[in-house]
């Protein structure tokens, strides 16, 4: 028959219809295929232990980060004796109750209850997102009412040493358990295998992966509404026509004819196809400002989006901790620090401070400056230098966060690293969430930096940092602004926490530092460790009382600051009715001082609860949880398991949700999510498979540019949607009024088809195309149950395909008049010539070229310059081949024969023009009173001024 265009574009539709069900298996599989890559592959197996081998949990031996398993052997008997006895066997042959020993460098191979560990430190971000190794230890951990908590899955929770851990427990918090899939940073331990496989932290999440489907979106049920309506009114309408043609006595051939051609041009077969491009051009637009979508329908889903949860670490902070505050005595308050402040001199109790973090500090140079370290000067530069597009912080320095603030510290006041230049450390103790301070002894000699650092000659020198109130219970004196030592009585260990109350409403993790002449009376035996890196003996038990009787030096008060310009797209959000809602692993204090900061709402107001812990959630039911979120927008102690529920309560609510996440525990409330956010440089692969869409930026702002786009697809394809409705209707109503009247009709066949092709052809998608208005964020989300065919919508689709009917039709009525009637006299005869049809058919293709200018908009006038003719050159395009392509069909002998046309002189054009131009001045009258109506401030609505 000829009609390529119509096979071509429905059999596309069906392909991508089809697709949908592949695509959501393809993406399940590649969730899973980038969960297995986290699995390791080995594991060191400890079949048999001598039994006269001492316990590893005894041994003085400890591990550097550079520690490798061969060199376990030399350093500890027992771990001597557990690497002769280890076999290195594949991970998934472990069962539980298998052995294992694990090292620097190692990924956990299954889910261990850790029995023995020495300096043991495990990344975990890949599984809950935070950045922070975690310290673990072998202790029983001991519920909130201080008993064991039950084994929730294996008996091997109970072996000798081992405490049981139970669902109450949050994931972070549990110190004895080593997680699969994890990855050893320092340290070495060993323990019992508790869980493989499905029974395995990462097991779980895997199975809830394949459980979890992702939602439809809003466009996705719209347009499924769309298409059954549109085909029921149309075959509707077309069973009234040809029953009226059968009932007129028309040839049963004809009217089949003219109701499969009105069926192929009245029902917008090439929509999908036009939704899809439309997508896809959005997704590149997208691309380029850094979120990358993985599935086409979020796209537009992002403009429904009224509720964004976002993960405070690394996206609406900085990710990398920062000194903002010092305080020393003889400060009145707790003063400010800059990057600019590099020109300040600091005083001997700042000095002090500094260089106590600078000692007590096991941070190091990264790769990049250790074979060339910057002088003092020059890496303060860089230490204050932040990428302005991105909000990086560049630092010279890699280890733990809180150590890297200090020394980035020092590099702002200009000062050099001492730990090359003093003595090597006698001992360490290392941090850990009891003991909630670290301290280093460092061996005789007199660092020629600070006489306040200076110790008599033969004597160990301590220094500490930590939590105030434990660094304070080790002073007896204090250090003045000149560099004196003063008795720290009490009234001045008030001043102290009154500082530190001050710093910490503001959100700021305060640390204490002190130092002083060590109590093991300088008998500690130096074993040549470098004083930058871990001493090659760590303190235990009574070790401890060497760091009393010092001398109290002052505090720092560091936060992870927001994001450059972050505050402003937070404002933006809120004022197109998006709510935000802060999710983070802090405390209360800090959650709230931070929201704060980004002019978040803080319902502070009695009775109300600004902020919601983790704990809380978790006695929370759905309905209880969605009835509190209704008021509080700050969650605070959080872990990734809260998500899913978050996610529950808000889509319990009709919200339509974005969350963000990066670890393998976000997974499968990034899935659950109407928008799955993960983040491009943190994320692991599996949150990546799992999220809707990846922010190459790590930035919040860039999902603020998200939403815009995704706001102004919507009406894109709300408008184009007008301009194809327009033109269905126009002419479905043409034919019947033509044929009740008892007209001849009006289009032949092609003639509708060429029309079918105009419609879903290059008009429709450089609609489709239309530049954002930056004005759009100004109106609220779409809400979730909000149809695509809106009543203003319906009504212009009606308004102007009247005016595209009765156009038409005048015409097709004034040329059948235009012959003499040879059997009457003086009358004119309604013969349908070629030039008749031609004037017809030529009239409905300049109307919808008229439709599709004033379509571009559904508010902004081109009368009035607020749209500009060339700022959508595709569009110019589209129109421009349009035309060309009607010019051939009725100027080309050829395609005159295949559409029975014929040749118009400018005359008949001129006419054309003036009368299909009619559909124009119409909607622009439309859209002047509308302009009239919203300087009258009535009511404007979601779809109103596109």
């Amino acid at each position: 028959m000829g009609n390529y265009d119509d096979a071509i574009s429905i059999t596309l539709a069906v392909t991508i219809v089809v697709s949908v069900g592949f695509v959501q298996e393809y993406r399940s599989e590649k969730s899973l295929e980038a969960l297995n890559r986290l699995v390791p592959h080995h594991a060191h197996l400890i079949r048999d232990i001598p039994s006269n081998s001492p316990p590893m949990a005894n041994s003085g031996a400890a591990a550097t980060v550079e520690i490798e398993l061969q060199e376990l052997q030399s350093k500890s008997p027992s771990i001597s004796n557990a690497v002769k006895a280890s076999t290195t066997v594949p991970a998934n042959e472990l069962v539980p109750g298998d052995l294992v020993l694990f090292t620097v460098g190692d990924r956990i191979p299954a889910d261990i209850r850790i029995t023995a560990a020495t300096d043991l430190a495990i990344d975990e971000s890949n599984l809950t997102g935070e950045n922070e190794p975690v310290v673990k230890y072998s202790d029983a951990i001991r519920s909130s009412k201080s008993l064991p908590i039950q084994p929730p899955r294996s008996p091997f929770y109970d072996a000798p040493a081992s405490g049981a851990v139970g669902a109450d427990i949050r994931l972070n918090e549990q110190h004895n358990i080593a997680f699969m899939g994890t990855l050893v940073r320092s340290g070495y331990g060993q323990g019992i295998v508790i869980g493989t496989g499905a029974q395995t932290e990462f097991g779980s999440i895997s199975m809830s992966l394949q459980e979890i489907e992702s939602p439809r979106t809003p466009l996705q049920l719209s347009m499924d509404r769309l298409g059954q309506e549109l085909s029921y009114i149309s075959f509707g309408v077309i069973a009234l026509i040809v029953v009226i043609g059968l009932i007129q006595g028309r040839k049963l051939l004809e009217m089949f004819t003219i109701g499969v051609s009105l069926a192929v041009a009245a029902i917008p077969e090439g929509l999908p196809i036009i939704v899809t491009v439309t997508l896809a051009l959005g997704v590149l637009r997208m691309a380029k400002r850094g979120a990358i979508m993985r599935r086409l329908p979020s796209v537009e889903t992002l403009g429904s989006v009224n509720v964004v949860c976002s993960d405070k670490t690394g996206t609406l902070t900085l990710n990398h901790m920062t000194v903002t505050k010092m305080w020393h005595f003889d400060c009145a308050e707790p003063f400010e620090v800059h990057s600019d402040i590099t020109s300040l001199t600091p005083g001997p109790a700042a000095r002090t401070v500094l260089r106590i973090g600078n000692i007590a500090n096991n941070a190091r140079l990264s790769r990049v400056h250790a074979n060339s370290p910057a002088s003092a000067s020059s890496a303060a530069v860089l230490s204050s230098t932040d990428d302005g597009a991105s909000g990086s912080v560049r630092s010279r320095w890699v280890g733990q966060p809180t150590d890297v603030a200090i020394l980035d510290l020092l590099d702002i006041f200009g000062e050099d690293d001492v730990r090359d230049r003093i003595s090597a450390r006698v001992a360490e103790t290392p941090f850990s969430s009891e003991r909630k301070w670290m301290g280093v002894i460092i061996g005789s000699g007199t660092p020629s930096e600070s006489s306040s650092l200076a110790a008599p000659g033969g004597t160990n020198m301590a220094y500490i940092k930590g939590a105030l109130e434990q660094v304070l219970a080790r002073c007896d004196t204090y250090l003045t602004k000149d560099g004196r030592e003063v008795i720290l009585d009490e009234p001045r260990r008030q001043a102290v926490r009154h500082a530190a109350e001050q710093m910490a409403s503001e959100g700021l993790r305060v640390l204490g530092f002190a130092s002083g002449v060590s109590r093991d009376g300088g008998k500690g035996r130096t074993l040549g460790s470098r004083s930058g890196t871990p001493a090659s003996r760590t303190s235990q038990g009574d070790d401890d009382e060497r760091y009393t009787g010092l001398v109290f030096a002052g505090l720092v008060g560091m936060n992870d600051p927001p994001r450059k310009d972050v505050h402003k797209s937070i404002r933006r959000l809120m004022a197109g009715g998006v709510r935000i809602i802060m999710i983070t692993g802090d405390a209360e204090t800090t959650a709230v001082a931070i929201a704060k900061k980004l002019g978040m709402p803080v319902n502070d107001t009695p009775g109300s609860r600004p902020v919601i812990s983790g704990e809380e959630i978790e006695r929370m039911s759905t309905t209880e949880l969605s009835q509190a979120i209704a008021s509080t927008s700050i969650f605070a102690r959080t872990s990734p398991d809260h998500k899913m529920k978050l996610v529950r309560a808000l889509q319990a609510r009709g919200d339509v949700v974005a969350m963000t996440g990066d670890g393998v525990n976000d997974a499968p409330a990034l899935k659950k999510a109407d928008i799955g956010i993960s983040m491009g440089k943190l994320g692991t692969d599996v949150a990546k498979e799992a999220a809707d869409m990846i922010l190459t930026d790590d930035d919040f702002s860039t999902i603020l540019r998200a939403i815009e786009q995704g706001k102004g697809i919507f009406y894109n394809i709300q408008n184009f949607i007008t301009f194809q409705l327009s033109t269905s209707v126009a002419a479905l109503s043409l034919v019947l009024l033509s044929t009740t009247l008892g007209f001849k009709n009006p289009l032949n066949a092609m003639q509708i088809l060429w029309i079918n092709i105009l419609m879903d052809g290059p008009p429709a998608q450089s609609l489709g195309v239309e530049p954002v208005d930056p004005s759009i964020m100004n109106r609220p989300p779409r809400p979730r149950s909000a149809r695509v065919l809106t009543r203003p919508l319906i009504q212009r689709v009606l308004t102007s395909a009247m005016v595209i009917m009765l156009g038409t039709l005048a015409i097709y009525v004034y040329e059948m008049g235009d012959v003499d009637d040879v059997g009457h006299p003086g009358k004119r005869a309604r013969v349908v010539t070629a030039h008749d049809t031609t004037m017809t058919f030529t009239c409905f293709v300049l109307f919808d070229m008229f439709n599709a200018l004033t379509c571009r908009s559904e508010g902004k006038s081109v009368l009035r310059g607020e749209i500009s003719l060339f700022s959508n050159k595709m569009f110019n395009y589209a129109v421009l081949g349009s035309l060309a392509g009607q010019a051939c069909v009725i100027y080309l002998p050829f395609l005159q024969r295949v559409f029975q046309t014929e040749a118009l002189n400018l005359a008949h054009l001129f006419k054309l023009v003036c009368i299909s131009s009619s559909v124009f001045w119409v909607d622009e009258a439309r859209k002047c009173y509308m302009a009239l109506q919203r300087r009258r401030a009535v009511g404007v609505g979601y779809s109103s001024n596109v």
